[in-house]
């Protein structure tokens, strides 16, 4: 059965892979087929990842995607597998089961069987994990029991597929090159080498020797060149020709003209039966030369999610039975006890019940010091305990972890698609028909207004324009930058989660922050607590701790702190309300007590000004005053600071030596915002911004057509991430912050946006110089293969030469990719800065 419809009548994306894609013309092919399905809105084709993004308006429809893919000449990658369940005992059982693996991401179909109680499932090679099956047939109210036969034979993971395909190349090529070599040697030899040229008139004659490359290159054109007809000839016959159809018709007019000028040459014009074998096996080599390279250097471009994938454990100790005991990590669930000992790698996230040791983090946060961990403490899958051991229950398994979620950012950015490749996509539609309407033009010409023999200039340089052009080079400019771009990225602790956010970035002129928990630490201190006359300071603290006991906000936290640490004792409250930007109140005991900025003692009707010269003081000082009013009648004003990171000094530097203005968007009342900005070199600040006002505020700081990226990390600043033309979310911060974000800071340091628009710019730079390459080749070289140098040097382009340059263009595009792996970070924390003391934000 195919995927459920989605109930809501919402768009849904599906992601389909595809094998057989060689070029930006195939890319062009397959999303006009999968657009023309009924049902969908949106098909974005990746020729580097080998993946379509499809967008359904209401139903996935994914046997009708796979039939367009496959009319169009290609292939969708479908691996089986078998799942065990128990607790089925009817067919209600089976429906429900089938529905709960069908709605699987990947999932093509699933049939279950009563009788055995086996279910066969079909999904796209390797996009549908055995841990997610499981926990969709779990949440269907059913168990999963691992199968002997969890795979059936001739299913294939798309890795597997990928080095099959590397083989097969470097095969084909093999041979290639070993029955092609005497051809080159004893025909272009002989030019190039008098000697040997008088050697073989002397012993040998014409037909033998023809009759020699004959055979050579006959078992190349159609043994290692098979592949190209396999693709090729379809394409022609469905009037949509590819790169396999330019190569088949340049080599096979070469192969088919030296045929019949050996076999038949009485049918050719006087002095026009040459032969041009050594062409046809030459073109055939160079290119399965190009494709070897460009497959491994493809293979290259993921190694970042191979070493991700790589940090992931293979198995747990788990405690069963009152035993802990080794178990494969599929089979780990929310809730089991798992053992760490010193050395292993955290097979899940979760939370430490007993024991103390020190974890390596450095794969989420870069920072290379091992993280304390104690009873309490979070801990994350994928990292490396190294002294202690300890216990901790499993929070989050399979693709809950923080790693998978990381991986599956880094998937969906490598496969998104820029807006910079909507030019390449129009010039694609139409190049390989251009292409061959320009051989066969660049053939007419040779063969009326050139020299004699008209006919063999007419096919060599028809020949020529057929090899020499290379849609390969402009399909992979993009992506191929994409996928090394932003593997990078993801290891220096910055993920793009989607490819928009890697252009869009490029263009940012302001740098807008959110103060508490990405300018400073988030976590607050109370510094100062004064009271009015009538009031006792350790009762007003003890009142002022009891209502914020009740409230979350960091603020809150510090004054709760402060109270303990002087040995107040908290009370039970009542009535308890929060009023979001302005403060708090509640009842404790009898006595009503009202905590917040002036703004809310105003709205109360309390006048604050006996504070006046306090709070001017505090404000200079970069401390936030707050005010507490019991029963009605102002009691004390309370000042609260937050140390700031202590990257954050050198990162604003960093960002201002960049050209960019950096703003300061806090809850903070002018004054303290102001004496912040100063102490840290903010350009612009947008102070006594409400929550709800942070929206207002990007607006704002957009007027005048500025590109403006915010950075945040608090569930309140989800709708400004989203307003902002890039967010960035602090790694440390809410997981709704993460959500609403374009770009993800997992080190949750500011430095990180530096670093982030460097290598924006860096992968764009480069990008652009692969699209450059592409067309600039393009354009040069094809009027140069039809002869357009002839007239005034004389010289022409053998097809043997277009067929090295075509193999050699799309290997340098990816070359220049792979450039960016040895990116560095421009910006690095120095440590030389001393800490400085902010004030939190509301």
């Amino acid at each position: 059965m195919n995927a459920p419809l989605n109930p809501a009548g919402v768009a849904v994306r599906q992601s389909f892979p595809i094998a057989g894609m060689t070029c930006a013309s195939c890319v062009r092919r397959v999303e006009v087929a999968i657009t023309k399905v009924p049902g969908i809105t949106a098909a974005a084709v990746n020729l580097a990842t080998e993946n379509a993004d499809v967008t359904f308006d209401r139903a996935i429809d994914s046997a009708a995607v796979i039939a367009a893919i496959n009319n169009a000449g290609y292939e969708v990658p479908v691996e089986k597998s078998e799942v065990e369940n128990e607790g089925m005992t009817c067919a209600s059982c089976v429906r429900r089961v089938e529905l709960a693996i069908a709605a699987v991401p990947g999932v093509l179909k699933a049939s279950v069987n009563l009788a055995t109680e086996r279910a066969t499932i079909e999904s796209f090679a390797g996009a549908a994990p055995r841990a997610a099956i499981d926990a969709a047939i779990r949440k269907a109210g059913y168990e999963p029991r691992r199968s002997d036969a969890s795979a059936v034979a001739g299913s294939d993971s798309r890795e597997d597929a990928r080095n099959r395909e590397f083989s097969n190349l470097k095969r084909d090529f093999s041979i290639a090159a070993v029955l092609t070599l005497p051809i080159f040697v004893l025909e272009m030899g002989a030019h190039a080498y008098p000697p040997l040229h008088h050697w073989l008139m002397a012993n040998f004659d014409d037909q033998p020797r023809y009759i020699a490359f004959f055979v050579l290159a006959t078992i190349v054109q159609f043994g290692p060149g098979l592949r190209f007809y396999k693709k090729g000839v379809p394409a022609l016959m469905r009037l949509a020709p590819d790169m396999n159809s330019l190569v088949v018709l340049g080599s096979t007019a070469a192969w088919a003209y030296s045929v019949v000028a050996t076999f038949a040459p009485d049918v050719l014009p006087d002095g026009t039966a040459n032969v041009y074998y050594e062409a046809s096996a030459v073109i055939i080599t160079l290119i399965l030369l190009g494709r070897l390279l460009e497959a491994k250097a493809k293979g290259r471009t993921s190694e970042a999610i191979k070493r991700l994938m790589g940090l992931q454990a293979k198995s747990a100790r788990v405690e069963r039975n009152g035993q802990f005991v080794e178990i494969p990590l599929d089979e780990v669930v929310a809730g089991d006890v798992v053992q760490v000992r010193p050395g292993d790698k955290l097979p899940v996230d979760g939370v430490v019940l007993s024991g103390s040791s020190f974890v390596d983090e450095s794969m989420i946060s870069g920072e290379p010091i091992p993280v304390g961990k104690g009873e309490g403490a979070e801990v994350v899958g994928g990292t490396i305990n190294k002294t202690g051991s300890f216990t901790y229950r499993a929070t989050k398994v399979g693709a809950d972890t923080l790693l998978s979620q990381i991986i599956r950012m880094v998937e969906t950015a490598q496969g998104s698609k820029l807006p910079i490749q909507a030019v390449v996509d129009k010039v694609t539609a139409w190049f390989v028909p251009a292409v061959m309407a320009a051989a066969a033009l660049t053939f007419l010409v040779w063969l009326f207004l050139g020299p004699e023999p008209a006919v063999s200039f007419a096919l060599v340089n028809a020949v020529a324009v057929l090899i020499i052009a290379c849609p390969c080079a402009m399909g992979l400019a993009t992506p191929t930058s994409i996928m090394v771009g932003t593997g990078r990225a993801a290891e220096l602790g910055v993920l793009f989660r989607n490819g928009e956010a890697l252009q869009s970035l490029k263009s940012t002129q302001v740098i807008a922050l959110d103060k508490t928990g990405t300018l400073t630490a988030g976590k607050p201190v109370m510094t100062d607590l004064d009271v009015t006359s009538g009031f006792e300071r350790a009762k007003v603290l003890a009142l002022v701790a009891s209502v914020e006991a009740q409230s979350e906000h960091p603020v809150a936290a510090a004054i709760v702190a402060a109270a303990k640490d002087e040995g107040s004792s908290l009370d039970e409250v009542s009535a308890f309300e929060a009023v979001p930007g302005f403060g708090v109140n509640a009842k404790v005991g009898q006595r009503h007590v009202a905590v917040g900025a002036d703004r809310y003692m105003a709205k109360l009707g309390i006048a604050v000004d006996t504070f006046a010269d306090t709070a001017s003081r505090m404000g200079k000082q970069a401390k936030t005053p707050l005010y507490a009013a019991v029963d009605g009648k102002l009691a004390a004003v309370i000042a609260v600071s937050d140390p700031i990171k202590r990257s954050t000094p050198q990162a604003i530097r960093a960002l201002q030596a960049m050209g960019l203005k950096v703003a300061m968007i806090t809850g903070d009342n002018r004054r303290t915002a102001e004496a912040i900005a100063a102490q840290l070199g903010i350009d612009e600040v947008v102070a006594e911004v409400l929550p709800d006002g942070k929206v207002d505020a990007i607006k704002r700081l957009r007027a005048g057509g500025r590109a403006v990226t915010f950075v945040g990390d608090g569930i309140n600043d989800a709708p400004a991430l989203a307003e902002a033309d890039v967010g960035m979310a602090i790694g440390t911060g809410t997981d709704v912050a993460i959500e609403s974000a374009d770009v993800v800071l997992m080190s949750g340091d500011l430095l990180g946006v530096a670093n982030a628009i460097a290598l924006s710019k860096a992968t764009i730079r480069n990008i652009q110089q692969n699209l450059f390459w592409a067309f600039a080749y393009n354009a040069a070289l094809i009027p140069v293969a039809a002869g357009a140098l002839y007239p005034v040097s004389g010289m022409l382009l053998s097809p043997m030469l277009a067929a090295g340059a075509m193999a050699l263009s799309s290997v340098f595009v990816l070359g220049n990719a792979m450039r960016l792996k040895r990116f560095q970070a421009p910006v690095r924390e120095t440590g030389d800065i001393a800490a400085v003391s902010l004030a939190p934000a509301e």
